[in-house]
């Protein structure tokens, strides 16, 4: 998934700024607000106003230049990664010259100057904030659509040994899945953790759907759901066979639900786009809650990894990949991921970060920005990653495998 920016130009804001002056100048002061009419009874001199437009367009014309330069270096960037790519299918090497080596432009001229003159009060709705869906969301929509209620654990210590096993079984080593539940959850998370919520932070908001020990999105378990769910029915018919009495029951209870669940994520097309708006909808939100099932949740949360790794396999990298570079596979997409991994230590030095993400996504991401080539990123990650595997939720899931 690739985040897109909408950028409006400094001729947008300049020209509203021209065009509501003279109207506010127009208008008669006892038809006005109160607080307007006093401010205009402030209003700017006509030096101030002509200092002021005189910035305004050295601010615009500084503005413009740099757009060029930068719309140049990031089409250069696009360009770059499809001859990458077009190289791969061709199963030919990638050099060093197939990435763009300069970092970014960075905006270094004067600010936008402020108008003096004061405006009408502005009398547009104030834009509404997406709703993002919370676990009492999700559990409610489970309840709801599919009159399910996932199986929580007893405790945390519980959770992660299901985890364990799981992740064991699939061919996960300890290292990988610890250190990416330090990366990921800050080394004490909770099955249920949630981006941006936080006990510690009264007040804080969710920021994403992002759940759990690798922080999986509704369009990650959407997906999950549609590729490996019928491997995550068979995983419970195999436990449910060694049940018996009232754990029987509720084990064949939930396999029915959960193939509910994997029907409905394959009734669109396999897309990523086509999970994305699945998973924005209520019913979407039904199959995220399964990522807090004590059964199902560790299959979601393993395969997500396993996903990465058996996609760099197919690509013929055979070496086992580390924690941090699972993780880049983790945060940015298997190929995109893949293309950084299979980077020689000499290029990682030199290769900046800028060649894997687009102009809005990396403009908001300082991480990468500090961070500036793939060396630097893998090193911050790692260090990362050895600092939070200290903390005692990660010694929890160490000691659990």
């Amino acid at each position: 998934m690739r985040p897109h920016a909408i950028r409006y130009g400094p001729g947008y804001l300049a020209l509203a700024l021209l065009l509501i002056a003279p109207q506010a100048g127009a208008m008669d002061a006892a038809t006005l607000p109160a607080a307007t009419a006093g401010a205009m009874a402030q209003a700017a001199s006509p030096q101030a106003i002509a200092e002021y437009r005189r910035k305004l367009r050295e601010y615009q014309e500084a503005r413009a230049a740099f757009e060029q330069e930068a719309s140049a270096y990031w089409n250069s960037i696009a360009e770059k990664r499809r001859g990458r790519n077009a190289k791969r299918r061709d199963r030919q090497s990638i050099a060093l010259d197939d990435y763009v080596l300069t970092q970014p432009p960075v905006y270094s001229g004067p600010k936008r100057p402020v108008d003096p003159q004061p405006s009408p009060e502005p009398e547009e709705t104030p834009r509404q904030r997406k709703t993002i869906p919370v676990v009492a969301d999700l559990l409610k929509a489970a309840l709801e659509h599919f009159q399910f209620t996932p199986q929580r654990p007893a405790d945390e210590v519980e959770f992660k040994r299901a985890y364990a096993r799981v992740a064991s079984a699939a061919g996960l080593t300890r290292e990988q899945a610890v250190r990416v539940y330090s990366f990921e959850t800050g080394g004490n998370g909770n099955h249920d953790m949630q981006s941006g919520l936080s006990a510690s932070r009264p007040g804080s908001r969710a920021i994403s759907t992002a759940i759990g020990y690798n922080q999986l999105l509704t369009t990650n378990s959407v997906e999950l759901l549609a590729e490996q769910g019928q491997e995550f029915v068979q995983a419970l018919t195999e436990k449910a066979a060694r049940l018996s009495g009232a754990p029987r029951q509720a084990m064949d209870r939930k396999i029915a639900v959960l193939k509910r669940m994997v029907a409905y994520a394959r009734s669109v097309p396999d897309e990523w786009a086509q999970h994305e708006k699945l998973g924005d909808t209520p019913q979407g939100w039904a199959l995220h809650a399964m990522v807090l099932d004590i059964d199902v949740g560790p299959l979601l949360q393993t395969h997500k990894l396993l996903t990465s790794v058996i996609f760099a396999r197919a690509k013929g990298y055979s070496r086992a990949l580390s924690a941090a570079e699972l993780e880049m596979m983790n945060l940015t997409g298997d190929g995109t991921g893949l293309d950084m991994v299979t980077m020689p230590q000499p290029m990682r030095e030199q290769v900046p970060t800028s060649n894997f993400f687009q102009r809005g996504g990396y403009e908001r991401n300082p991480v990468a920005i500090r961070n500036n080539t793939v060396a630097k990123l893998l090193d911050v990650t790692d260090r990362r990653m050895d600092s939070n595997s200290n903390l005692p939720g990660a010694k929890d899931l160490a000691a659990a495998f």
